[in-house]
């Protein structure tokens, strides 16, 4: 296993029913926002979230020295899981840490009370190929995942032709852009409250460009996901989607539809973050789910 310091914080008592939150790909734990987090505290949850190794306050590595795969983001969960003490939890992950939930749910299924994804896509749908072939303008095979909106991938083919922003104020200002387009179009965007977030996010991280690290992890090991066990799932399940979703739409009914019992919640006007219009009826719909 590799030597990699993994950052997380927890919320509420020590012996209340825990929640762990795995965000997604190339993001820290505290875009699982603070507000949400105190409702479920509120709830009588405990409450844990990190950041990925590459991210945020989390330990940064020279990939072509040691180079790791998405296996190894994967098992950060239960590293994670071990170090606050924990048999078992119910996991909500979002985006990718949704992915990375469906697989720990049928890899390990004792450690998973309950599982909630959001904003994600089924295990061992392919969802990396169907953006790569957005992005480069290739054909989209029949019977492959939704793309993402127009919007998005237009946002990031100019992004990838663009020269590097060349200090902080740019490259902050690149990240709101980014966050706007992700936010999607159904609720309003609030501008300053995105700066202060992009900030935070900016200055607590120990190298914003390590991200890049999980692109490299992906490509490491393409076939990471296993393909056609989300059916072995067996703990109950809350699959949840904003109407507004610019990155995976319609992705979270293929996961609802694969996993047996499975519900699909969509939330009116949420893109692909969590916003704060969202907030009381994500909480109020993770503290059923993960009611014992």
């Amino acid at each position: 296993m590799q030597n990699v310091t993994i950052w997380s914080e927890e919320f509420g008592a020590e012996t209340d029913t825990p929640i762990l939150l795995i965000m997604g790909s190339m993001s820290q734990g505290i875009l699982w926002p603070d507000e949400l987090v105190g409702r479920l505290t509120a709830g009588g949850r405990r409450v844990i979230r990190y950041d990925h190794r590459d991210t945020g306050m989390s330990g940064t590595v020279d990939f072509a020295a040691a180079p790791y795969t998405w296996d190894d983001i994967k098992n950060d969960v239960y590293r994670v899981m071990d170090a606050h003490g924990l048999e078992s939890a119910h996991l909500v992950g979002h985006s990718a840490g949704g992915l990375l939930g469906q697989f720990v749910a049928v890899e390990r299924p004792e450690r998973v009370r309950s599982l909630t994804v959001i904003g994600s896509s089924p295990l061992g749908g392919g969802e990396g190929q169907v953006l790569m072939r957005a992005l480069t303008g290739q054909l989209h095979p029949e019977g492959s995942l939704p793309e993402p909106a127009p919007e998005f991938v237009s946002f990031y083919r100019a992004l990838m032709a663009a020269p590097p922003p060349q200090d902080r104020r740019a490259l902050i200002n690149g990240m709101i852009a980014e966050q706007r387009v992700l936010h999607g179009t159904g609720l309003p965007f609030d501008d300053d409250a995105a700066r202060r977030l992009q900030e935070r996010i900016h200055d607590r991280a120990r190298d914003l460009s390590a991200v890049a690290n999980h692109r490299l992890a992906a490509a490491a090991k393409a076939d990471f996901e296993p393909v056609g066990v989300l059916h072995q799932v067996k703990a109950p399940t809350l699959v949840i989607e904003g109407s507004h979703e610019p990155v995976k739409p319609g992705h979270g009914a293929i996961i609802a539809e694969r996993i047996p019992g499975a519900r699909l919640m969509i939330v009116a006007g949420m893109g692909h973050t969590l916003p704060p219009e969202a907030h009381e009826e994500l909480a109020a719909a993770i503290l059923a789910h993960t009611a014992e």
